[in-house]
């Protein structure tokens, strides 16, 4: 669910997609009905990267492009024509400029972790935790600042144990951060660099966390998927028959053996029989197709995805339910 790097990537490729369509067939696109469920709702801002289902409270949770945490509420009786409204909930002053990317929620914790990254410079990354029910900041823990190597965080996991691990689109490395704020490691792999330069240019991008005890994380333009053990911090790559998962974004199981990947086409169904040693890319689905999909969720049993940009005044998000 970067100017320099994988915002900018999306974001060209984006005005590409929209310059290459008359304004009437956007216009016809947006106004067509949906072969497919669809939440509609109405945003202060043009771009959303992720979003989460949060079953307990029947709402989703997205991030801000411009910074901050918001809500869109889905009441019981909810009608697929009734267009909902973002209301936010979290907007740190000193967090000011950088954008919230990837968020996850840590049901056990009740909390929300959220990716925080300067997508302009690549200078500033953090990963903030958030109580579920007050919104007060729990830690924000700083991943790379002025003085390191430019990165990009961009989507964030956690596990059994409260954990976070967080992507660097840029560096090709997870950083991972305790319960409690601190930053325990950092995960490397020769296996992360593609031997072709362009390869580099988006690199590890969404990421999930199995309940098996290893992290699946996808690397954009090279389309590979890994395993990584979090105890061993091993990392594998993960075969994939019909692959490799070019552009895959943001990434979300829908069962221990079936993973959604979003991204170009807008969904795509993977699954495993080998706790995912392998992998068979076995359907895709095309959602609106003057649209980009950056994230994937789960609401009852079926799988949903988010789109990046907002379109028209107000501005208008729409989260597609994909059908595999």
């Amino acid at each position: 669910m970067a100017v320099s790097c994988i915002c900018s990537t999306k974001f060209l490729g984006f005005l590409f997609l929209i310059s290459a369509i008359p304004i009437g067939v956007i216009i016809s696109l947006e106004r067509a009905l949906p072969t497919t469920h669809v939440y509609q709702y109405y945003s202060t801002g043009w771009f959303r990267e992720s979003c989460k289902w949060d079953d307990r409270d029947r709402r989703f949770l997205v991030p801000f492009f411009e910074g901050g945490v918001g809500q869109i509420l889905v009441p019981e009786d909810h009608s697929p024509e009734t267009i909902l409204q973002e209301v936010p909930l979290v907007k740190d002053a000193d967090l000011a400029g950088n954008s919230s990317l990837g968020i996850v929620i840590d049901r056990p914790t009740n909390r929300l972790l959220v990716a925080y990254a300067d997508v302009i410079g690549n200078r500033y990354g953090a990963v903030a935790a958030y109580d579920l029910s007050t919104w007060k900041r729990l830690f924000l823990t700083q991943l790379s600042g002025p003085s390191d190597e430019k990165a990009l965080t961009d989507d964030v996991a956690v596990d059994a144990e409260g954990n976070a691990y967080v992507t660097d689109a840029k560096g090709s490395k997870i950083w991972k951060v305790g319960a409690d704020g601190k930053l325990l490691s950092i995960i490397r792999s020769p296996l992360f660099t593609p031997k072709e330069w362009y390869k580099t240019l988006v690199a590890l991008n969404g990421i999930v966390y199995h309940p098996d005890g290893f992290l699946i994380v996808v690397h954009t333009f090279s389309g590979n998927l890994f395993k990584i053990d979090v105890a061993k911090e091993e990392v594998k790559l993960i075969k994939i028959a019909g692959g490799p998962l070019f552009f895959g974004d943001g990434l979300e199981l829908l069962s221990p053996t079936k993973l959604v990947v979003a991204g170009n086409p807008s969904g795509r169904l993977v699954e495993s029989s080998d706790g995912w040693e392998t992998a068979s890319l076995v359907k895709t689905f095309s959602g609106p197709k003057h649209r980009l999909a950056t994230a994937a969720t789960v609401k009852d049993g079926k799988v949903y995805l988010n789109h990046l940009v907002g379109m028209g005044y107000p501005k208008k998000h729409v989260i597609v339910e994909a059908v595999f």
